[in-house]
């Protein structure tokens, strides 16, 4: 087997040696051969020992390791491997719940797959990769795949890695069926997913017992569900006896297919009004624009600091924070739209917090929230912790993982 070699500087094999499944430049002494974007190469220490095996890419992260165990990567490698993230998912029972149809099939360096997201939607397996290399693995493991799921119900496989490996021109159907929009139930609340305009591989999978905890917690409160999306917050919210709920998100697409989420789930009368704005202009009171689901336009409303008096409160932001380079701004703009929603909500008013960004510590959100009680002159109190659902297994070696940071706090 003659791969191209990653040698490593004497003492930078440390992370190695505690199987970090991420190798950076920096950690390089030199690149033996001429490996591209995507290609096995072994990695060796200074004295040409082998250490590991993985694919090379041209950035900081300049492999992301598969093994640590072996040098054969081969079909009966990736075999093993899938099989042990489908039995994991089968023992936890998702593949028989009665109420939710939906839940990550693999989670990339949690199921020792670096590069790899798999996303089971109802029969719709949805591939995303984060690397070239594990795209270019993706006919092999389309086949493994339809034999390992056969007997779950696998219809289609859906390939959207468009938006994380600059390669992929355009996502599209593998194999199976190829519908435009495709239903999944979670907790009992239906949803309609476009795979080809959705975010992530279509859905927020990893907010699932998140948004169980809102259901749970929702009845009587008049809750705002704030970077709404299509709504699995409020839809949960409504399915838990909330008064009243409105669901905020910039995007008009979202906005449509929440309404249509919300009809398909509670009738057209449902207590609940999708608004397309920016949220922290909406929050703030810089003005809005209302989604008349009946005749499709978005129409005006009045600028105020807040039109409804809400008692719940959901923050769930994209990642504004992409990088630690970014770090601070992105604390920045979590610490203002904490801060608007503290001094927004009534005494005892619940609000529920995010941050998605891999950047972020818990010690930087944590003191973030601090931050921002502090700037709204409110007591505020730690409720939970809320991590991401359980089918996104954390490796005990990549804490990185453990990307997703919540909190539900009560503000006094």
């Amino acid at each position: 087997m003659n791969r191209p070699r990653l040698v490593i500087a004497q003492g930078k094999e440390k992370a190695i040696l505690r199987r970090h499944p991420w190798i950076f430049s920096g950690a390089v002494k030199r690149i033996e051969g001429e490996p591209q974007e995507g290609d096995l190469v072994d990695v060796v220490d200074a004295r040409g020992q082998w250490m590991a095996t993985g694919h090379y890419q041209d950035e900081s992260i300049i492999c992301k390791v598969l093994s640590f165990d072996t040098p054969d990567i081969d079909a009966d490698f990736f075999r093993s491997r899938l099989r042990s993230a489908i039995d994991y998912r089968a023992r936890l029972g998702f593949f028989n719940a009665k109420d939710t149809n939906v839940f990550r099939l693999v989670h990339a360096e949690g199921d020792y797959l670096p590069g790899l997201v798999a996303d089971w939607y109802n029969g719709v397996l949805v591939l995303q990769a984060h690397s070239v290399g594990m795209h270019r693995m993706f006919p092999e493991l389309v086949e493994i795949l339809k034999e390992e799921l056969k007997p779950y119900g696998l219809q289609s496989i859906f390939d959207k890695s468009s938006a994380t490996v600059s390669s992929v021109s355009a996502d599209g159907y593998l194999y199976g069926p190829e519908p435009l929009e495709h239903e999944i139930t979670e907790s009992g609340n239906r949803l309609l997913i476009n795979f080809y305009e959705g975010q992530k591989t279509g859905f927020f999978i990893d907010q699932r017992e998140n948004r169980k905890l809102v259901q749970e917690l929702a009845k009587g409160h008049r809750l705002l569900n704030c970077f709404g999306y299509t709504g699995g917050f409020s839809l949960a919210a409504l399915r838990g006896g909330a008064d009243y709920v409105e669901t905020v998100d910039i995007s008009k697409k979202a906005i449509d297919l929440c309404n249509r989420n919300v009809e398909l789930n509670f009738g057209s009368d449902a207590p609940h009004q999708g608004t397309v704005a920016d949220v922290l202009k909406y929050l703030v009171g810089s003005g809005q624009c209302v989604v008349d689901s009946t005749r499709g336009q978005m129409l005006p409303t009045p600028h105020s600091p807040l039109p409804t008096p809400f008692t719940f409160i959901i923050l769930d932001p994209p990642a504004f924070a992409k990088s630690h380079r970014s770090l601070q701004q992105g604390l920045k703009g979590y610490r203002s739209i904490n801060q608007r929603a503290m001094e927004a909500l009534p005494e005892g008013g619940l609000l529920m917090t995010f941050s998605c960004s891999q950047a972020v510590s818990k010690e930087d959100f944590q003191t973030m929230v601090f931050t921002a009680a502090m700037n709204a002159h409110r007591r505020v109190r730690i409720v939970r912790q809320l991590p991401h659902a359980m089918d996104h297994p954390v490796s005990i070696h990549h804490p990185e993982g453990e990307y997703l940071k919540g909190l539900l706090l009560e503000v006094e």
